[in-house]
């Protein structure tokens, strides 16, 4: 026999000899995986009973396995869907949040103004009955436009203010001068005296400071609110790139191709992914945590300087003052008019003036605690800023750790205390890369998911602008100013419709000296001491004499 063919036998028996090794691996059954891959809703008639050759696999390793090429896009679809609902599921603390919180705000703060305009209207009505129903717009207009403003409306609460203050003036100008008839232009002339007069004395000044900061800082933190729902709303909701989608893939189901259903990704693994994908959200994180920090602190102003339930509650008591003060002062106003707008003209049919009826009494009271509205909405602002603030400071940092967050769940990764029998991506072993630093930047050399770092997610720089916008406005109402208002007047020592409160330095009410607000401790809370205190007997006796002046014109 020639050499040659025992030359040709030996390897042919060599070969005999592997071929019932490679039946074995080739023979292995895919049972488990089949169990596995039925329980996540998909038909078993995908899936053999026994391992294939995998040259057909375009994301797993193409060695024998249990994966069709069906099966593979039927579980890459799998894998972006699971991941869409983690970030979704991950994300859902921080969305309720502000979901829940700007309900709760919203709510707090209409049925505030709700209860503070039928207070005054209450107040009114028993003290001077017909005459006030007879002039209720001007007051009806005044907590329209609070309530236009607070909704986003084209408001500029200091001209409003104004408005409101010239209105009331020409009203009681001519029911404390009954016997004198004025034209439309003399009353505009009136109410220029607004300001050089102080008819009701310094109560307009020191509202309007305290109306205007309070509204801007109560309306700019329920935008704030509201950006931040939305913001949350939508980088919830990701699109994964076809890159992330294969390395979804890969970590979540390859090892079902590999006969391994049961075996979870190693969790460092699982980071790399996450970082891979979510790169874009982790670059919102910074403008993120400065929209934080902006909502606390205007939240502290909510909580005290600003305090909008300080100022409404007593808004009423407030406007009587004032009313007060231009009863006391009718005369010296009425000169300085006359001198400055000219002599009126008598009115038509004069009638004698009449003294007040000797039984006379004025129904005019203060509400005691208890007989006030309700608390707004169940809760004090206190309560319900403090709420939000302990649930805002949750929520920073969010974005950046989403990828910690999600390969924390036991679902998702093997964890920590597992390195050695967990998915890596190849097989059950342990993961052996680094750990990529977050952002976008540090994904260039991500060994798990092609990113391209060149090109940022042009949606998630839309929320970073939005974010930085509503920062910016958070800023502006945390110093008293509003942004949409800025250089529109010089009231205080600041612009716009705010009152000029910088940094910590914020009037309290009784310290109104000059146009320049005093430094005072932020966090004091302004009190009104007029309520109950002996000045409303004097109160009482000035709104009675109003009363019957109003009581002589109507007759």
């Amino acid at each position: 026999m020639p050499s040659w063919i025992g030359a040709v036998i030996l390897p042919l028996s060599g070969l005999l000899l592997s071929l019932p090794a490679r039946a074995e691996v080739k023979a292995r059954s895919c049972g488990e995986v089949r169990q596995a891959y039925g329980a996540k809703g998909f038909s078993l008639a995908d899936i053999p009973y026994q391992e294939i050759a995998g040259e057909h696999l375009r994301i797993c390793p193409q060695e024998y396995t249990c994966c069709t090429t069906e099966m593979e896009d039927k579980l890459s679809q799998q894998s972006k869907l699971e991941f869409e609902n983690l970030v979704e599921g991950t994300s859902h603390f921080v969305r309720t949040t502000f979901v829940s919180r700007h309900k709760k705000f919203d709510e707090f703060f209409r049925e505030l103004l709700e209860n503070a305009e039928k207070s005054l209207n209450d107040m009114f009505v028993r003290t001077y009955g017909m005459l006030y129903m007879q002039n209720s717009e001007v007051f009806q207009d005044l907590f329209t436009e609070l309530k236009r403003y607070y909704t986003g409306g084209n408001v500029n609460l200091e001209e409003m203010l104004n408005d409101f203050w010239a209105r009331l003036l020409e009203r009681m100008f001519q029911l404390i001068n009954p016997q004198y008839h004025f034209s439309e232009d003399y009353l505009e002339c009136v109410s220029k005296y607004t300001d050089q007069l102080k008819p009701f004395g310094d109560v307009p000044r020191k509202l309007k400071i305290q109306i205007t900061r309070a509204f801007i800082a109560a309306r700019t933190f329920v935008q704030g609110l509201t950006v931040g729902r939305e913001v949350a709303n939508r980088v919830s909701k990701v699109s994964p790139t076809p890159g992330c989608i294969r390395a979804l893939m890969k970590m979540l189901y390859c090892a079902y191709c590999r006969g391994l259903p049961t075996v979870r990704p190693c969790n460092n693994y699982c980071l790399n992914v996450m970082k891979g994908c979510l790169a874009n959200q982790a670059d919102l994180d910074t403008e993120w945590n400065l929209f934080i920090d902006a909502m606390l602190l205007v939240a502290e102003r909510l909580e005290g300087p600003f305090n909008i339930e300080s100022v409404m509650d007593p808004i009423d008591v407030k406007i009587s003052e004032a009313i007060m003060n231009m009863q006391e002062n009718s005369m010296q106003v009425s000169a300085k008019v006359f001198q400055g707008c000219g002599q009126p003209k008598p009115a038509p049919a004069l009638r004698s003036a009449r003294s007040a009826p000797e039984n006379f009494n004025t129904r005019f009271r203060p509400y005691n605690p208890e007989e006030r509205p309700t608390t707004a909405a169940g809760t004090s602002l206190d309560r319900l800023v403090t709420d939000i603030k302990e649930k805002l400071k949750l929520s920073k940092k969010v974005w950046s750790t989403l990828p910690y967050t999600i390969c924390k769940d036991e679902s998702v990764t093997a964890g920590t205390s597992n390195e050695e029998e967990c998915w890596n991506g190849h097989s059950k072993a342990r993961y052996l890369p680094e750990i990529m630093n977050d952002g976008l930047t540090n994904q260039i050399n991500n060994p798990e998911v092609d990113v391209d770092i060149t090109r940022p997610d042009t949606f998630i720089r839309q929320q970073i602008m939005a974010l930085r916008v509503m920062t910016n406005k958070l800023k502006n109402a945390y110093n008293g100013n509003d942004v949409n208002f800025q250089d529109t007047s010089d009231e205080s020592s600041g612009s716009g419709s705010g009152s000029g409160c910088m940094d910590d330095v914020c009037p309290t009410e009784f310290e109104f000296v000059t146009t320049e607000a005093p430094a005072v401790d932020p966090d004091r809370r302004e009190v009104d001491s007029s309520a109950g205190q002996p000045g409303h007997s004097l109160l009482s006796g000035s709104l009675a004499c109003v009363a019957l002046a109003l009581q002589s014109l109507c007759r």
